[in-house]
């Protein structure tokens, strides 16, 4: 028998969830003498690494880990649960802004409980594709418990040895805990406990302006909370493009949300009225009082109690250190997901799972060799409108020597974002300057997360701002921007003689 786990609430969405990601009844199999490749972790990485390599029809023999509960933070504290969250705030933000579509409301009364309630249904709802039951049935020997390397070729879970060919770190990362004198004693939210929470807090402080600050500071402010953001740099989202974070950050604050920019905290004192979170910024010395405080100040590597240095594996405080294959110092033994890279989204982690699973099972017979650094890695913050992006920044190209041009088409030119009443956002193209070739892209628009695929299939595909040109977009959609910023560049091709004889052309018809 397994360690029981709990979630709070243990409601019957929790209860299913857990039957489903940590059952506590669920017995660990017995192992095989020698397992063709042992995953630590069943996050995102691991599952993907496991469910491909079991799924390729060979006999391998394959194993998966999981302390905690499989699925990881995407299914349990990430993606799916805040999405699910951040789409009821979107409906009660359209809903107190209805009166230009000339639909009139009545007050918007959000339910929080219900609102809570309607997360863990859906969570608990799609939990069976990381379910321990489903990867058993795929052929994985499921071994629910702490893992720790005993030495090279074996992995200790419970009470169980496994040896192992090759094996793979997937432990993913945790919200780092800023060094801030009382934080810990007044206690604080983090993804990972801001979902059990079934009473709305009145005030809510957010601690980092990044991308999980933003998105959930937005979410509560529209689901009636006082959110106060406090960021240590001059802007939100500093290290999106300047246009788009000045987007969101206007927004935020039409929106309610009390911003205090450059701003250090120095301490948090917990008193009969509150959480007071004292700090420092331009104008002084200043404090806030709020019921509950929501860390979002970055991710720390979950590499603790694995005995990584008995096996020679190397790690820093930013996670395992691994090559351009994925390989870490030990070359039997990989890594993938947050608990290595830098990009710490679900689908850079299920990239990194695809290339570990090449090159762990086939780079032997000469075959695989897949690099992470050729990969072409779009990303979005889920803010309202949205911002996504792919490919170079501006900066990026500079520091490169590139010369460049850019293109950018505002939403207010876009007859669908003027008709859905969505004109805050535009499409930014970098391109290399003197040809098509697209360097990278900045879209914020209320679905941002969709479009910049189409310029990520033309990035990874070798094609320039040519093709999109000539690409026929739907009338009326959003993504026609993309069209519209291909047809400026198609226009610049246009030489002095060739617009006189268009011209001329034009006359005689």
């Amino acid at each position: 028998m397994v360690n029981p786990v709990t979630i709070d609430p243990m409601d019957v969405h929790n209860q299913f969830l857990i039957s489903q990601v940590h059952p506590n009844d669920w017995i660990n199999p017995e192992p095989v003498d020698r397992y063709d490749l042992v995953v630590i972790g069943a996050g995102t990485a691991g599952l993907v690494v496991a469910a491909g390599a079991a799924g390729l029809g060979l006999g391998l023999k394959v194993a998966i880990v999981e302390k905690h509960l499989m699925g990881g933070d995407c299914l349990n504290v990430g993606c799916v649960p805040s999405k699910t969250m951040i789409r009821s705030s979107r409906i009660a933000a359209e809903m107190r802004n209805s009166h230009p579509f000339g639909i009139q409301s009545s007050d918007v009364e959000v339910d929080f409980a219900a609102v809570m309630e309607r997360v863990r249904r859906i969570r608990a709802g799609i939990s069976d594709a990381d379910s321990a039951q489903r990867f058993q049935k795929l052929g994985v020997d499921v071994f629910l418990g702490e893992a720790r390397f005993a030495d090279a070729q074996t992995i200790e879970v419970a009470d169980k040895s496994l040896r192992f060919k090759k094996a793979v770190i997937a432990t993913g990362a945790r919200a780092s805990q800023p060094n801030i004198p009382g934080l810990a004693e007044a206690r604080y939210l983090t993804n990972e406990t801001v979902f059990s929470l079934t009473e709305r807090p009145r005030r809510l402080g957010i601690i980092g302006g990044g991308a999980i600050g933003c998105e959930f500071a937005q979410t509560f402010q529209r689901l009636g909370c006082e959110v106060v953001l406090l960021h240590k740099n001059d802007h939100i989202l500093d290290r999106e493009d300047d246009d788009a974070a000045e987007i969101i950050q206007q927004t935020f604050l039409r929106e309610g949300v009390q911003l205090f920019l450059q701003c250090t905290v120095e301490r948090v004192e917990k008193t009969s009225e509150g959480k007071v979170i004292h700090f420092k910024n331009l104008n002084g010395n200043d404090c806030v009082t709020v019921d509950e405080i929501l860390i979002g100040v970055g991710r720390s590597p979950n590499v603790e109690k694995l005995n990584l240095e008995a096996i020679g594996v190397e790690y820093d405080k930013r996670g395992v250190k691994v090559n351009d294959y994925l390989q870490t110092t030990n070359p039997k033994i990989y890594a993938a997901g947050d608990v290595c890279m830098n990009w710490k989204f679900t689908h850079a982690a299920d990239a990194a799972a695809r290339i570990v699973i090449k090159n762990t099972l086939f780079s032997p017979f000469g075959l695989g060799h897949s690099k992470l650094s050729s990969l072409v890695m779009p990303w979005a913050t889920y803010t309202d409108p949205e911002v996504a992006h792919v490919g170079m920044y501006e900066q990026d190209a500079r520091a490169k020597g590139l010369e460049f041009d850019t293109i950018k088409i505002p939403f207010e030119k876009v007859d669908r974002a003027i008709a859905d009443g969505e004109t805050d956002g535009f499409v930014k193209i970098l391109h290399k300057k003197g040809s098509d070739q697209i360097l990278g892209a900045t879209i914020v628009a209320r679905h941002a997360g969709d479009l910049i695929s189409e310029v990520t299939l033309a990035i990874v595909g070798k094609r320039g701002l040519n093709t999109l040109s000539g690409v026929i977009h739907p009338y009326p959609t959003q993504a026609e921007a993309i069209k519209k910023a291909a047809d400026v560049y198609r226009r610049t091709l246009l030489t002095p003689n060739s617009k006189r004889l268009l011209g001329f052309l034009t006359k005689l018809s």
